[in-house]
């Protein structure tokens, strides 16, 4: 049955491929932005998280929210200021959905949240799933969060769904623009050891993970959505070259030099997460990406 969804930053990366794979599915999407902006066969309704205004005729009608929204983690350094900003544009904006829903007593039966791997912090060689521990540094602080905010949903009644997302490989730009840049340049190379474990998502399969969460309403709480393979940060690195028919350094990028250039955001890149996706293979999702090798020569044949 065809859904009526409020999608807040759906002018992301994630988002803009989102919306058009829920429209062809037949869904009727409204959009949150911050600013005025046409869309076809999309309403457009006007938000500011932190100035926690909202236009409330948003939520009419609407039985699924989908919250995309967040600063870009790794667009600028991590001052005091940027990682509060980086909560605030998370927590924030869950409460400013939940008090509209509230205020508006709209018949939200789903609410679907990003999160991230993060959550996990830096843990070698370990096998996470969802009932993993939380980490303790920065990213997991986010995550835990972001986390509990959607997670007032759940006493309203409303079906909440977490989806724990690693990096997402996409012919359009993000993670993959960023890195292949190096290895294009004839200075690809691993990083710090090379051993960390790199949960990886084709950006079709994390859709389709969306579309899942939105259409089965067996699905609730937190979802791991990764690929079933991570690789290492050597191999993903090698993996990255093969498909640009470009070579890779012999010698890693050391941690401290990482250190110098990006300063405490330097953990992105280095932290291992060797995350597990039996979960949600549990509820008869199948990915299209089983491994990295297709998923990247799949992506540089559609960019050809």
């Amino acid at each position: 049955m065809a859904k009526n969804i409020l999608i807040a930053g759906a002018t992301g990366l994630i988002g803009q491929e989102l919306v058009a794979q829920l429209q062809a599915k037949g869904h009727q999407v409204s959009i949150l932005a911050r600013k005025p902006t046409q869309k076809a066969g999309i309403k457009v309704f006007l938000w500011d998280v932190y100035q926690q205004k909202i236009d409330k005729d948003a939520f009419k009608g609407i039985d699924t929210v989908i919250n995309l929204a967040g600063e870009g983690i790794a667009d600028k350094p991590w001052s005091q200021q940027r990682k509060q900003q980086l909560i605030d544009s998370r927590v924030k904006s869950t409460e400013l959905l939940f008090k509209a829903i509230k205020e508006t007593n709209a018949p939200v039966e789903s609410y679907l949240s990003a999160s991230g791997v993060g959550y996990y912090g830096d843990r070698a060689d370990e096998i996470l799933d969802e009932e993993s521990l939380p980490g303790n540094d920065f990213m997991a602080e986010c995550c835990i969060l972001w986390e509990k905010a959607a997670d007032q949903g759940i006493s309203l009644g409303i079906r909440v769904v977490k989806l724990r997302t690693g990096i997402v490989l996409s012919a359009k730009g993000g993670a993959l623009a960023t890195m292949e840049k190096p290895v294009k340049s004839f200075v690809g190379a691993a990083l710090g050891t090379g051993k960390q474990w790199m949960p990886w998502i084709h950006m079709d399969d994390l859709v389709n993970i969306y579309l899942k969460a939105v259409e089965d309403p067996l699905l609730f709480d937190i979802y791991n959505a990764t690929a079933p393979s991570p690789v290492t940060n050597t191999t993903f690195t090698k993996a990255l070259a093969k498909a640009l028919h470009r070579p890779i350094w012999p010698m890693n990028v050391p941690k401290f030099v990482l250190k110098l250039i990006l300063g405490e955001m330097s953990i992105l890149p280095l932290i291992s997460n060797n995350t597990s996706a039996q979960k949600i293979l549990n509820t008869g999702f199948q990915f299209r990406y089983l491994t990295l090798e297709n998923a990247l020569n799949a992506i540089y044949e559609q960019k050809k």
